[in-house]
């Protein structure tokens, strides 16, 4: 009997477990990078504004690097830092099978309940195992979007030795475009990201100690 219920109490133990370890370590990775690529992309805007943009300037309190060769090398190393911390991401994603499992499938009817029920209060988070199509569709659209963020990057840094990477976007002007709308992106989804982990702090307690 001990022994049925040390198991039952293991198999307890493991169902509440929501985020399991390397998820939590990526997560806060990848926030870390993000928050230095996006500071010092803004510091970088600034210092070289695009010309459909030349009326947009970020204010210096929410720039990274005080100055363009500054926040260059910021922007380098936190490309590193993402990249590397991204393909560990995407490799452990896929090989758990948690990809499958959490954002799959995806339905169009899907994303129109789940969005009425959000916006009149009604959906349920009382399973934070499992997504919603709303939440499967924001991260399956960002890490395309993060996908897209590098590639672009990596266009512009080295468009010489990549001319065939910067070609696909259309050339430098062009992938310095995708690039700042990717950014954009990805502030718009940093915002509903953490608005939703403030209105319900179970979430945000889950990806910190996994429960």
């Amino acid at each position: 009997m001990s022994s049925i219920a040390a198991s039952d109490h293991s198999a307890a133990s493991t169902a509440k477990t929501i985020q399991p370890g390397w998820v939590r370590v990526v997560h806060w990775i990848n926030a870390i990078a993000i928050f230095m690529m996006i500071g010092s992309g803004w510091q970088i805007f600034n210092a070289a504004p695009m010309t459909l943009l030349r009326g947009l300037h970020f204010p210096s309190t929410i720039t990274l690097g005080g100055w363009l060769g500054g926040a260059l090398q910021w922007h380098f190393a936190a490309m590193w830092l993402l990249m590397v911390n991204g393909l560990v991401y995407l490799a452990l994603g896929f090989i758990t099978g948690r990809f499958r499992k959490k954002l799959l499938p995806i339905s169009a009817s899907g994303i129109v309940d789940d969005t009425k029920a959000a916006l009149t209060g009604k959906l349920s988070h009382a399973d934070l195992s499992t997504y919603n199509q709303v939440q499967k569709l924001l991260y399956a659209g960002i890490i395309v979007v993060g996908i897209v963020v590098v590639l672009s990057g990596l266009s512009m840094w080295k468009p010489v030795q990549l001319q065939y990477l910067t070609a696909i976007f259309g050339g430098y002007d062009i992938a310095r475009y995708v690039h700042f709308a990717c950014m954009a992106l990805i502030v718009a989804f940093l915002v509903i990201h953490i608005a939703l982990a403030l209105l319900v702090p179970k979430s945000l307690r889950a990806m910190i100690i996994g429960r």
